[in-house]
């Protein structure tokens, strides 16, 4: 009634009236404005989000359930820098199949300025993301140095050809792999948490990807049997012998007209080392050497130089299946292991020495099928030929992963 004599008083001032119709434009305006808010808010959302699953889908693999829903807060948190916004929840779920699969969801709130005269306080605000991880397990290489330059190491007038499989780095250094001199690298792909140095001397087929994360060892798990006594002390060979799976204390040492072969078992060598000289030659099939110390007074080591003839293949079963060189987790970082004998030199299966500093040059005449480095370090010094058809072999796949937002 009095706002229809308002209008029907034509004597009245138009302030109120104009007032009147300028509210609903101006509860529109504020809305756009409350809404655009929101909009931007969500696509800030939606990148971190993003982000986070990427960087999380990296390393679920080694992650419980509750850790992963833990970290995904932490890296959507590390990306998101909106403090208008409350009530902010982070969830995730993995999966796998054929692969890592993650979906990440997140939650919030925007508080109005304008619409809140309309009755709505706050615009609830809600994003999706998802990310998948694919592994190729073609992995030959693999130095484990977190921090290292040159972890991962080809020198001089070396000619590495890793024939179908990849070479990984999981040191941070901005030189993790370095490629030095005249030295050459040709692998099916080559993966860098860190930085490369020599770029020029490598060729891949897949390219060269560098802040990967972590490549997972793939054999942290895997432990020796344990043993007692000493079958051998300070074994040396000379000429001609079969040998038998024991605890070979001070070491096993083949000199140049040595000729020695290993029936099928595991072979612990107990302090001293391994060493084969040139000409030397040892032969074994379903073999582990495992590099230890229980009885002696220190850590073993492996010498093999060059022109030493060498082929050992490891078990198809058992604890060390797919392992023909098994070094202890405890032997100190940076232990050198030289395996350099050269093209004759064909060790089938995993050399496995986690805090071992690995030397090696050999495989380049063997026809090399299946050969796996896993070290601390690894450094070719030498030619070396390296392949990854193991099947027959029992290893272990490894790889870095192939990320990709699948929402």
């Amino acid at each position: 009634m009095q706002l229809s004599r308002l209008i029907g008083d034509r004597a009245g001032g138009v302030a109120p009236l104009l007032a009147l119709l300028a509210f609903p434009l101006m509860a529109s305006v504020g809305a756009a404005v409350d809404y655009s808010r929101a909009n931007s808010a969500r696509a800030a959302m939606q990148g971190a989000l993003d982000a986070a699953a990427l960087m999380l889908t990296k390393q679920a693999q080694q992650l419980s359930a509750d850790q992963v829903s833990q970290d995904a807060t932490t890296y959507f948190n590390a990306n998101f820098t909106r403090p208008d916004i409350q009530n902010i929840q982070v969830s995730a779920a993995a999966s796998s199949s054929g692969g890592t699969s993650l979906s990440l969801t997140a939650t919030g709130a925007v508080t109005t300025q304008f619409v809140g005269l309309m009755g709505i306080s706050t615009i609830n605000i809600s994003v999706k993301s998802g990310a998948f991880a694919s592994t190729d397990g073609l992995g030959c290489v693999l130095s484990l140095n977190t921090t290292a330059s040159g972890a991962a190491t080809a020198q001089g007038s070396t000619s590495v050809n890793l024939n179908g499989c990849s070479l990984y780095d999981n040191s941070n250094s901005s030189t993790a792999l370095t490629v030095g001199g005249s030295a050459t690298l040709s692998a099916l792909s080559v993966g860098v948490v860190g930085g490369v140095s020599g770029n020029a001397g490598i060729t891949t087929t897949q390219g060269i990807r560098t802040g990967i994360g972590p490549v997972t060892d793939p054999y942290a798990s895997d432990s020796f049997p344990n043993f007692f006594g000493c079958s051998q002390n300070n074994f040396t060979a000379k000429n001609t012998i079969t040998i038998d799976p024991g605890v070979y204390c001070g070491g096993i040492s083949l000199n140049a007209n040595a000729n020695v072969t290993l029936n099928p078992g595991i072979y612990y060598i107990d302090g001293g080392g391994l060493s084969v000289n040139g000409g030397g030659i040892m032969t074994g099939s379903g073999v582990t050497l495992v590099f230890t110390k229980k009885n002696g007074n220190s850590w073993p080591t492996v010498t093999i130089n060059g022109n030493a003839t060498v082929n050992l293949t490891p078990p198809k079963s058992g604890q060390t299946a797919g392992i023909v060189i098994f070094g202890d987790r405890n032997i100190p970082v940076g232990t050198t292991f030289k395996f350099n004998g050269g093209a004759n030199q064909y060790l089938g299966g995993a050399i496995y020495v986690p805090t071992g500093a690995i030397n090696f040059t050999g495989g380049a005449a063997t026809g090399t099928s299946c050969t796996q480095i896993i070290g601390n370090t690894v450094t070719f010094t030498g030619n070396s030929a390296l392949a990854i058809n193991c099947s027959n072999y029992e290893t272990k796949p490894f790889s870095a992963a192939v990320l990709k937002l699948t929402s």
